[in-house]
């Protein structure tokens, strides 16, 4: 940060934007990634790029941020909900298809605790009805599905440097574009609606207004940041699985007698330990789990809120079919501690309290 402020380059597309970026394209294996301020950023430029307007319908899983509908909503499109997988709670491939109408436009694979969806399935389905799919990837940089990172599964991808993130700059995120045809306008969305980036390559003797467009470079001191923790990228992935491996060994025992359910990693599927839960039951178990894993000194939460129950889902999207799953994952799953050179005692901690949670004689 202080080679930044030496170069007095504080607006965003300084070095450390291009040591970013560059890094991104290399190990993600994009056309075009571009720093943006939020995930949430990106997510409305990708609804840009698929040119979504009102009446239009972009098919994913209730069970995620409101950010992934929020961007379709903005363009007046409709989020359709369809069910997870009741392993990997990741949107059911297999319920895609009968959520299609001719006003789809889009599927929206969020890849939920950075375990990649069955990209396989959905590419091929989206193929055959002639439909984008784009990735809501916010926490899975490094997770590859059989081999190929995630990110670069899709036409294109929004990745999230939020604090709570793996890898992170306190607030920042990226567009990471496959397709051809949506590298140069992405650059233009960025670039506030302008050509600039034409005009900084000669290609322009002025740059206008073209396109849409707003503000979402990310800036530099932000991007300094972000480089330093891509460098070591590789060891913090490594940390992370460490302790994610050791939560999960500790609570086989607790899974074996019925007490818990832990999460399922599909064999072709490498993920990036980007958080560790539990799931317990129904929605008194995962109270009186959280309240005494807050008695015994940690704390855990849950995650999500479904969209389709909130009040912006029932307003701005639909649910098509039974979200039992969703439903079911919602009330019943706990999100335990988990962060980078977490010591031993400090997992060993967690790991008592929820033995002591779940089986309180233990």
């Amino acid at each position: 940060m202080s080679d930044a402020l030496a170069r007095a380059e504080l607006a965003a597309a300084g070095r450390f934007t291009r040591l970013c970026t560059d890094w991104l394209e290399e190990r993600v294996e994009v056309e075009v990634a571009l720093l943006v301020h939020s995930a949430t950023a990106a997510l409305e430029m990708m609804a840009l790029l698929l040119e979504l307007e009102p009446g239009d319908e972009v098919i994913m899983p209730s069970f995620t941020f409101s950010s992934s509908a929020t961007a379709v909503a903005l363009r007046g499109a409709t989020p359709v909900f369809v069910d997870i997988r009741p392993d990997t709670l990741n949107l059911d491939e297999t319920l895609i298809e009968d959520a299609i109408t001719q006003r789809t436009k889009a599927i929206m694979a969020v890849h939920y605790a950075g375990v990649p969806c069955e990209m396989d399935s959905i590419n091929e389905l989206a193929a055959r009805h002639g439909l984008a799919v784009i990735e809501d990837a916010a926490q899975a940089l490094l997770s590859t599905y059989k081999g190929r990172q995630a990110g670069a599964l899709g036409d294109a991808a929004a990745i999230s440097f939020h604090e709570t993130k793996n890898v992170h700059c306190g607030e920042g995120g990226a567009l990471l574009v496959r397709r051809t045809d949506w590298a140069d306008r992405s650059l233009i969305l960025r670039d506030k609606g302008t050509n600039r980036v034409r005009f900084l390559r000669g290609q322009v003797d002025k740059y206008s207004w073209v396109d849409f467009g707003s503000s979402y470079g990310l800036g530099e001191l932000s991007a300094a940041f972000l480089w330093g923790q891509l460098e070591r990228a590789a060891e913090v992935l490594a940390e992370r699985r460490r302790v994610w491996n050791t939560y999960h060994k500790r609570f086989a025992p607790l899974e074996e007698r019925g007490l818990l359910r832990r999460p399922i990693v599909p064999e072709h599927v490498e993920h990036n330990a980007h958080l560790y839960y539990i799931l317990v039951g129904g929605i008194e178990d995962r109270t009186g789990v959280i309240q005494e894993l807050d008695r015994r000194g940690v704390h855990a939460v849950f995650h999500y809120v479904p969209l389709h129950s909130a009040p912006a889902g029932v307003r701005y999207g639909r649910a098509h079919g039974d979200l039992a799953e969703t439903d079911r994952a919602s009330v019943g799953l706990v999100r335990l501690p988990l962060w980078y050179q977490m010591p031993d005692d400090a997992i060993e901690r967690v790991a008592s309290a929820v033995a002591g949670a779940v089986a309180p004689h233990c």
